[in-house]
């Protein structure tokens, strides 16, 4: 029994042969913002993400969504798309007529904006209860938690009056409450298996070096580039040897527009140190192997002249002395015809083929 329990234990900590306890937390979030310029003007803007990647975009007149990729449905009906869609135009038509009606009470300024981010996450394969927070001008203003609305103490009192009256509405709190614990968990997990392929693909990454803006007399930045891969968490550093060096300095992680990612890692040192160094990259891509880029000290102008400008000249000058003697050589020489201070007659005159001059 001892030794059966220790197998279950082992099975357990290394995650056993599935495929699903492989997967690293995930999250899909729809991020609704409505900009309120004056009692008249309000725009909305919407999108959904998977993680970083967005999957959906939004018309904000017909409230229709976009889908920005192939597998961006998921697993849900037609019906059932259309059924959220309009939850959500319902609400971008209905919510700004209540901050409109209480801009006062709420101590509102015109322009101001509220956004909204209602959410799931996804653990081992297995999707959690969803979230829903709403914020004013980027601060926190209240949540939906359990089963009712939680103001934020970031929010002071117009978080406390926007929250009471959104308890009032029974309706609009149930729907909230399917939203978050039914359609969103059962989306998320659809949409990861119907977008398998295209989240699970690994994508090598391409990498070169360049010189950046000399940080000052003496010293070079090396600038290391990696772009191309995917997924996104990479290692790069500048190394010397086997020893990463200190210093080295690293841009955000930016999307490229395929998906793919890219990082710039740079690195300053003096002139005289910069021969040895090396950029190492490693990425699940790879396949274990080290992507390792060895830096090169470029070489002066002064020599670049030397080496292809000279030779150039050289055999510009060579070629124009050929010509010269060749058209020297080859010129036409004309000495038979008569002198022009000896009259000849029509009968002694002689006429010259072309062809013998």
């Amino acid at each position: 029994m001892l030794f059966l329990q220790l197998v279950l234990l082992a099975v357990l900590l290394l995650g056993g042969d599935s495929e699903g306890d492989s997967q690293e937390p995930i999250s899909f979030r729809i991020i609704l913002t409505t900009s309120f310029y004056s009692s008249s003007s309000t725009q909305n803007q919407g999108s959904a993400w998977l993680d970083e990647l967005q999957t959906h975009g939004w018309n904000n007149k017909t409230g229709a969504f976009r889908y920005l990729q192939s597998w961006s449905k998921g697993n849900f009906s037609n019906e059932e798309l259309l059924e959220v869609q309009n939850l959500f135009y319902t609400y971008t038509i209905r919510s700004p007529s209540t901050f409109h009606n209480h801009i006062r009470d709420w101590h509102l300024e015109y322009p101001f904006q509220i956004q909204l981010v209602l959410g799931c996450d996804s653990h081992f394969g297995e999707a959690s209860a969803g979230f829903l927070q709403l914020a004013y001008q980027g601060s926190d203003l209240l949540s939906f938690q359990n089963t009712s609305w939680r103001p934020s103490p970031e929010g002071g009192s117009r978080a406390q009056k926007i929250c009471s009256l959104f308890i009032e509405y029974h309706v609009f709190s149930e729907i909230v409450h399917k939203l978050l614990f039914d359609s969103c968990p059962r989306f998320l997990l659809g949409l990861l298996d119907a977008g398998k392929a295209y989240l699970q693909r690994k994508v090598r990454p391409e990498a070169w070096l360049s010189a950046g803006s000399s940080p000052g007399p003496g010293h070079l930045r090396l600038v290391c580039h990696v772009s191309g891969f995917y997924p996104k968490p990479v290692w790069v550093s500048w190394m010397r040897g086997e020893q990463e060096q200190q210093g080295t300095l690293y841009s955000d992680i930016l999307p490229n527009t395929d998906g793919t990612w890219y990082l710039q890692v740079s690195l300053d040192v003096k002139s005289k140190e910069a021969a040895g160094l090396s950029c190492r990259v490693r990425h699940s891509s790879l396949g274990g192997q080290d992507m390792v880029l060895h830096w090169e000290q470029p070489h002066s102008m002064g020599l670049v002249f030397l080496v292809v400008i000279v030779p150039l000249v050289l055999l510009a000058g060579l070629a124009w002395w050929l010509w010269k003697r060749w058209k020297a050589h080859w010129r036409p020489q004309c000495t038979d015809f008569p002198s022009e201070q000896e009259p000849s007659s029509p009968a002694s005159s002689t006429y010259l083929n072309p062809a013998q001059h």
